[in-house]
């Protein structure tokens, strides 16, 4: 497999952390624990959240995934990172259990034993799973408070990994879990309103649940308007680069997408297809049947990228992909990588799903029908052929994003944090 590139620490004395200074910023003092089983900063949601607390003063004691190339243990301004080796790989059932498992005991233990000896002020949790709020007990006993951020529904997600029914015993037991770990929250999060008109149906009542959208970080991915003279459109040398960039699982639809790109190479006989992210087993799979496919001089996979290496290459694309597969998760998720796209000026085509239409109507985005690759390629089509019309599209779509950029949401964050931190 092919291996991601090291990743490079963020530097959290970036100027959105300098607005306040001194007693002025909210959470001077404060003493945070956050735990995330993935790895930092590759996480954007958890490290947008922990450049906001430490933003306003809070110091953060983080617990997360090792990564290669990177130190197991880091301190950085107001951070102090401890990466424990537990492999994430996607190997069935029992297998998430048990790193799940090791996982929550391990980090329960040390915030255990470091709260006796200073106690937090907050213990910020971020799902999957979402049981990982176990870590939390003996701080919140001790008087932190507790936020339950939760990524993603599990049970959807349980449905859609594992191919389970809804009703059967494994997503009951997952939606059990649900409700005891957002009750033994103070504040739960979510990223869109989709998860919360689920979460409040089934675990709890809406006030206690926040919005908090995955917006990218205006200082990576730093606004620009659409260009007034127009997308550069038909060329006969110069490449049409279709993007695709996140995890690479099937629910996210890669197979979609290669289908579609050689639907429209008639079409667009420079159509290229150009996949970012970590290599996995349904990736190596994917380029086997590009190469049986002959698309191997249109598909290629260019490895994985830091968030701000990923402007760049969004600068270099012609339009960006969300070939998602129709299912329970990509119903209702939102995907980050839309406002990517859009923050830099750049077309998008996405699935006509709840998630998405909750926040984009038709005169907003470019959409296709999940999962169907005919589909796509027409709005790949479009876009290659009427780019005044879709820059018109994206203008709109822009001011979506506009309405739910980084600064917004990171102030309902911490006004949120704020409002339970100072509650008596």
């Amino acid at each position: 497999m092919i291996s991601s590139p090291m990743i490079q620490p963020i530097n959290p004395a970036s100027p959105s952390h300098l607005a306040l200074t001194g007693n002025n910023r909210r959470f001077a003092g404060k003493r945070v624990a956050m735990v995330t089983f993935s790895p930092y900063p590759n996480d954007p949601r958890p490290r947008r959240a922990i450049d906001a607390l430490v933003g306003e003063g809070a110091s953060v004691d983080l617990i997360c995934l090792w990564n290669e190339g990177s130190p197991k243990r880091e301190a950085l301004n107001g951070i102090n990172v401890l990466r424990l080796p537990i492999k994430h790989d996607r190997r069935g059932k029992f297998a998430y259990a048990y790193r799940y498992g090791a996982f929550i005991l391990t980090s329960s233990v040390i915030f255990a034993l470091r709260t006796l000896g200073q106690r937090y002020d907050l213990v910020y949790v971020h799902n999957m799973p979402d049981i990982l709020v176990l870590s939390s007990l003996i701080p919140k006993a001790l008087g932190a408070k507790v936020v339950l951020d939760l990524h993603d529904p599990m049970p959807e997600l349980m449905m859609t990994i594992f191919d389970a029914a809804q009703g059967s015993t494994s997503v009951q037991f997952l939606e059990r879990l649900e409700k005891w770990s957002i009750a033994r929250a103070d504040l739960v999060i979510t990223v869109n309103v989709a998860c919360k008109r689920i979460f409040s149906s089934r675990s709890c009542r809406p006030e206690k649940i926040a919005v908090v959208m995955n917006s990218p970080d205006g200082q990576i991915f730093p606004f620009r308007a659409t260009p007034s003279e127009g997308f550069t459109g038909k060329t006969e040398n110069k490449p049409f680069v279709i993007m695709y960039h996140g995890s690479i699982v099937e629910r996210n639809g890669l197979d979609v997408a290669i289908d579609a790109l050689s639907r429209v190479r008639e079409a667009i006989p420079t159509a290229e297809l150009r996949i970012f992210g970590v290599s996995t087993a349904f990736l190596e799979h994917m380029m086997e049947a590009v190469q049986k496919r002959n698309l191997h001089q249109s598909v290629r996979y260019l490895g994985s990228r830091r968030l701000e290496d990923l402007v760049t290459e969004i600068e270099n694309c012609d339009l960006g992909v969300i070939p998602n597969h129709q299912n329970a998760f990509t119903e209702i998720n939102t995907p980050t990588r839309i406002f990517e796209y859009l923050a830099l000026g750049k077309p998008v085509v996405a699935p006509s799903t709840t998630g998405i239409q909750d926040y984009f109507g038709k005169e907003s985005l470019l959409f296709f029908e999940a999962g169907n690759p005919g589909d796509l390629a027409q709005q790949i089509e479009y876009a290659f052929s009427y780019p005044r019309e879709v820059q018109e599209i994206v203008r709109r779509g822009q001011q979506v994003f506009l309405e739910h950029s980084w600064d917004r949401e990171r102030e309902t964050l911490l006004g949120r944090v704020s409002e339970i931190l100072n509650k008596v």
